[in-house]
């Protein structure tokens, strides 16, 4: 007979058979079994403890964006479940692999409103790929392993097992772990139809004013290669969502910047005189649509995703590619025609003229203040090749986005779908860890940072080296700017009160100091960087700064506010 151990036990070898080597979490009452059982496992499974479960998800999310393995987060039950909701609602827009592992009452007390029971399942099902209830300790043997596959093939996202008390106590004989690698009902990856990609081909090949808008799919299927294979083959620009970017060098004659809402000018532009859109590993999210009837109406339109509901959703396309895009960008660069479009590269130059002149230009000689993107553009320059970008959400993510300059794959982590508030401090403690070789600089605004401010408490207690850059306006930043545009500046509730964060940050053991003046900028960041340790830069933004270029929500993608009196439509 084999040995018996609890189910509690034989989740933790589970997690480790899975190759899983960090969890984020917080311990309580229904998931103590758990939690004591990681105490004879500390050699194998290093547990993060976070302040807040939503901090947590947060943090495993920003661990599997760089690393590209799933994250891992064990919470307890009932408000500790409810906690990670968002988390979840996130990890599920941004397609991120997690396995979510909540505590739950014993299967006796289901249905009697027991201290701390939640209806996790009808709660989390919505916005999980698959959510299951542990009731019976002899469900581990395929519930963990259907998790973890689920979780990470196909399109990516969240599962949560809740996993009642007396499943995780009852006696169970292990006979070792065996991975799942089908699902019956679950086809995560299609095969690709060679007709569809040699359609594809043919397009590409007759295209004049061919475009490329590469997603989060690319990053995801870790196509970065393939994509620059065949653009730099068939010479085709290459735009990019936000959670795209990364997935071609900001260096690359062929990148021409990021598409939608607060995207760049030419990126914007292009889209409408294009006669070829190939859209890869993206969704045709509204903010990068403006109004989808004024979207490339003069191109035909591939998109090509491994999640075949996507197609047609928004935008009709002419023709699909359904599988992984990694695979489908290999098959196309094997398959085009070197081809040469000098004349449609070159318009792209009148464009970033104007984006130069307008918008760029005077952040940078505006010597009277410092601007966000001045910030974003130094500290970019600054932590040089195979540095991270982690953003809160707001005007510094959109600015921080913008500017950063992206030499290596994976070097964006921030909210995209959600546009979760707070999610930027734990997800940067998560990519810290994942990757502890890449430097991780962290743009947030005031009032994201408080929202996960007691995650510092993460960096005091083991220290994680994670650069804080702070751009403190005292406002409400993204709201006040559609207060002031749309609004007629009725800046109701969003101005912030704020605690002196260098003492903040000072009191969690992180250095910090204030910028309030451009020739204070520079030495800073120096010190930023070469500071072995956390360190925070509280930089003191003007409140009236607004992000440009910006396309108004529900207007066509090519009427773009340069600034506050100058509109470029075409």
């Amino acid at each position: 007979m084999n040995e018996m151990i609890s189910g509690a036990e034989a989740l933790v070898r589970s997690l480790i058979a899975e190759g899983v080597d960090t969890i984020f979490g917080y311990p309580g009452g229904a998931i103590i079994p758990v939690f004591d059982c990681l105490y004879d496992y500390k050699e194998q499974l290093h547990h993060i403890l976070m302040r807040h479960e939503q901090g947590a998800v947060h943090a495993a999310q920003g661990y599997a964006r760089i690393s590209g393995r799933t994250g891992v987060v064990v919470v307890t039950s009932g408000p500790a479940a409810t906690n990670v909701i968002t988390g979840l609602a996130d990890a599920m827009m941004d397609s991120t692999p997690l396995v979510v592992i909540t505590g739950q009452v014993g299967s006796e007390l289901l249905g009697s409103d027991a201290f701390q029971e939640t209806d996790v399942i009808g709660i989390t099902q919505p916005i999980t790929k698959w959510s299951y209830q542990i009731r019976n300790v002899e469900d581990l043997r395929w519930a963990v392993p259907r998790a973890f596959y689920i979780a990470s093939n196909g399109r990516p996202g969240p599962v949560v097992l809740d996993f009642a008390k007396n499943a995780q106590c009852a006696k169970m004989e292990w006979r070792g772990y065996k991975k799942c690698h089908f699902v019956r009902t679950y086809e995560p990856s299609p095969a690709i139809s060679e007709y569809d990609v040699d359609t594809v081909a043919h397009m590409i090949d007759a295209a004049q004013r061919p475009l490329i808008i590469s997603g989060h799919g690319v990053e995801i299927a870790r196509g970065e290669v393939e994509l620059a294979r065949l653009a730099e083959k068939a010479q085709i620009p290459v735009t990019t969502t936000l959670l795209g970017l990364s997935t071609i060098v900001a260096d690359s004659p062929l990148f021409k910047g990021m598409v939608g809402m607060h995207g760049n000018v030419a990126a914007n532009v292009a889209i409408g005189e294009c006669d070829l859109l190939v859209a890869v590993g993206m969704r045709f999210d509204d903010r990068v649509t403006g109004d989808p009837k004024h979207f490339a109406t003069q191109a035909k339109i591939v998109h090509i995703d491994i999640d075949s509901s996507e197609f047609g959703k928004i935008i009709k396309p002419t023709a699909t590619i359904h599988g992984d895009a990694r695979a489908a960008l290999a098959m196309l660069a094997d398959r085009v025609a070197v081809a040469r479009h000098d004349e449609w590269l070159a318009s792209f130059d009148k464009a970033w003229q104007v984006e130069n002149e307008k918008v760029v230009g005077p952040e940078l000689d505006d010597t009277s203040r410092i601007t966000m993107g001045r910030v974003a553009r130094k500290v970019a320059e600054a932590a040089g090749k195979g540095a991270v970008l982690v953003t809160d959400v707001g005007q510094n993510q959109m600015l921080s986005a913008r500017y950063f300059k992206y030499t290596a794959p994976r070097s964006i982590i921030t909210s995209g779908g959600l546009g979760t508030m707070g999610f930027g401090l734990p997800a940067a403690i998560g990519a810290k860890i994942g990757d502890p070789s890449r430097t991780v600089c962290f743009f947030t605004g005031d009032g994201g940072l408080q929202m996960t401010v007691e995650e510092l408490g993460v960096i005091l207690q083991h220290g994680v080296n994670v650069k804080i850059i702070l751009l403190n306006n005292n406002f409400l930043g993204m709201v006040r700017q559609w207060q002031t545009l749309f609004y007629n500046r009725r800046f109701s509730e969003t101005q912030l009160v704020n605690p002196n964060f260098v003492m903040l940050a000072n009191s969690y053991g992180i250095p910090a100091e204030d910028v309030e003046t451009l020739g204070q900028l520079d030495g800073a960041v120096e010190r930023m960087l070469a500071h072995d340790g956390a360190y925070l830069l509280n930089i003191n933004i003007d409140p009236e700064e607004l992000v440009y270029p910006m396309t108004p929500a529900g207007a066509p993608i090519s009427t773009i506010l340069l600034n506050k009196d100058e509109k470029y439509e075409h």
